[in-house]
């Protein structure tokens, strides 16, 4: 944004691929002393806030696997509502590999491209 701040959107179906759209768009800033740019505060309902780490980034944006510090929220991001399977397993794999329990994960119902 022109304040530096950072524009996220989110969007998905409710409770199906057929469901009404749902969006909601806030802003994030880089948490003040996080060389990586990684580690982000986002605010989608003021005057809430929360962390919103950047875990994975495909490097043409396709993609970002987002969590918390706590591992208590994860969540799998992608520009096209399908993703490939075998890409979406190695992102499990690495997910784990950065202590998140797989356990409850459940892979979003999307509709056919």
């Amino acid at each position: 944004t022109s304040d530096g701040r950072i524009r996220v959107e989110n969007e998905c179906r409710d409770g199906s691929p057929g469901g009404a759209l749902r969006r909601v768009t806030g802003v994030a800033e880089v948490v003040k002393g996080d060389p990586s740019n990684a580690k982000l505060e986002v605010e989608f309902f003021w005057p809430f806030r929360g962390a919103y780490w950047i875990i994975e980034l495909d490097h043409d944006y396709q993609y970002a696997v987002v969590g918390h510090p706590s591992r208590a929220y994860l969540w799998i991001l992608a520009r096209r509502p399908t993703m490939d399977n075998a890409l979406y397993k190695e992102l499990l794999r690495r997910v784990g590999l950065h202590g998140y329990d797989l356990t409850p994960i459940e892979r979003t119902v999307q509709p056919a491209e």
